[in-house]
C-alpha cells in the first residue's frame, strides 16, 4: 500500500499526479520567448540607429532562428521581421549575400521577407504598399548608384514577374535605367532614407503590440522591484558615433517629416515626380561648373574612359550633376581646347 501511495504521488518533486513535460518542448517554448525578445531589441536599436547594438542583437536573433527546425505559426511574423531588418541594414552593400543565388542583393532578399510579412497581416494595407514600393525603387537605385545598369535591368525583370503588377512604376523604373542616371528625381525623392523612415513607422507598431512578451514583462518587474529604473536613467549615456544611422549616417533635420509626408502622398501616383524633375533639372542647368569639378571630370575620364558618364558621376565629387551634364561639359571642354 505504501509503495502504491508513493507511486501515485508522482515521485519526489513531481506533485500528486503530475509529471515533468519533455525537455525538448520546454526548450521550444523558451526559445520562442527569447526570439520574441531578440526581435523586440532588434527593432528598438534599428529605430534608434544604434548600429553596434543592432548587429549584436541581429546575431542573437539569427542564431535562434537557425536553431529552429520548424517555424511555429505564432513566431513566423517575428522571424520574417528579423530577417527583413537585417537585410535592410545591409541594403547598400552589394558584396553582402543572404541567398545562395549571388545575383540576389540584400534588398531583393528583403523584399521576399516583406512579401511573407504581408501575408501574416492585413490591417496595414497602405503602410505595406508604401514600404513595398520603396523597397522596389531602392533595389534598382542601389545598383545604379554603383554603375551596375545591366544588373538593374535584370533585377527589374525579377521583381516584376507579373507584367500587370504596378505597371506605371515598372515603366518609370525601366526609363530610369535606360537613362543611366542614378540621380533622377524619382530615385532622389523615394530615397533610402525614406525607406528607413517608413520601416521605423512599421516597427513602432510592432513593438507596441509585443510589449506583452513574457521576458519583457518579467525583466520590467525585476527592474522595478530592485529600483533600478531611476539609476539606469541617471547613468544613461549616448555614444554619438553609435547613434549614426545604420547605413546612411544622415541626421533628420527641420521639415523632414513634412517632406516625407508630401513624398509619400505621391506613392500612389508618381506624376508629380516628373514635374519636380523638370524644376530640378532647370535648377541644375543654371549652375556654373567649378574648376574643381572640371578636374574631377578629367580624372574620371582618365580612369573610366569617355562615355562612362554614370560611373564617373558616381565615383566623382560633383555638385548635384547628372550624367548628361557631364557629357555636355566634356563636349564644351573639348571645344574650348
Amino acid at each position: 500500500m505504501a509503495e502504491a501511495a508513493e507511486t501515485s504521488s508522482g515521485g519526489a518533486g513531481g506533485g500528486p499526479g503530475r509529471c515533468s513535460p519533455p525537455p525538448a518542448e520546454v526548450e521550444v517554448v523558451a526559445a520562442g520567448w527569447m526570439l520574441e525578445f531578440a526581435c523586440y531589441c532588434l527593432c528598438r536599436h534599428f529605430g534608434e540607429g544604434c548600429a553596434a547594438e543592432f548587429r549584436r542583437w541581429g546575431s542573437v536573433a539569427q542564431a535562434l532562428i537557425n536553431g529552429v527546425s520548424i517555424i511555429p505559426t505564432h513566431t513566423k511574423k517575428v522571424v520574417y521581421l528579423c530577417q527583413l531588418l537585417i537585410r535592410i541594414a545591409k541594403g547598400k552593400n552589394l558584396e553582402c549575400h543572404f541567398e545562395n543565388d549571388k545575383r540576389i542583393s540584400p534588398l531583393e532578399s528583403a523584399l521576399l521577407f516583406w512579401t511573407l510579412l504581408e501575408r501574416e497581416e492585413n490591417k496595414l494595407e497602405k503602410l505595406h504598399e508604401d514600404i513595398r514600393v520603396l523597397i522596389q525603387i531602392q533595389i534598382v537605385a542601389v545598383y545604379m548608384e554603383n554603375g551596375y545598369f545591366k544588373e538593374a535591368a535584370e533585377v527589374l525583370e525579377r521583381i516584376y514577374t507579373d507584367s500587370d503588377s504596378n505597371k506605371p512604376l515598372r515603366m518609370k523604373l525601366a526609363a530610369v535605367i535606360r537613362s543611366k542616371d542614378p540621380y533622377v528625381p524619382l530615385l532622389q525623392s523615394f530615397s533610402y532614407d525614406l525607406l528607413i523612415s517608413k520601416v521605423k513607422s512599421y516597427i513602432e507598431l510592432f513593438m507596441k503590440e509585443n510589449e506583452t512578451n513574457y521576458l519583457i514583462q518579467a525583466a520590467t518587474k525585476q527592474v522595478e522591484s530592485n529600483g533600478l529604473g531611476a539609476t539606469a536613467l541617471q547613468n544613461k549615456t549616448v555614444n554619438v558615433e553609435d547613434k549614426s544611422n545604420l547605413e546612411t549616417k544622415q541626421r533628420p533635420h527641420l521639415g523632414q517629416k513634412h517632406r516625407e509626408r508630401s513624398v509619400l502622398q505621391s506613392l500612389n501616383s508618381l506624376q508629380n515626380v516628373e514635374a519636380h524633375g523638370d524644376a530640378l533639372a532647370s535648377g541644375r542647368r543654371r549652375q556654373r561648373w567649378t574648376y574643381k569639378e572640371d578636374l574631377e571630370l578629367k580624372s574620371g575620364i582618365r580612369k573610366f574612359g569617355v562615355g562612362n558618364w554614370a560611373k564617373i558621376l558616381v565615383h566623382g565629387d560633383f555638385n548635384n550633376r547628372t550624367s548628361v551634364m557631364l557629357k555636355d561639359r566634356w563636349r564644351t571642354l573639348c571645344r574650348i581646347k
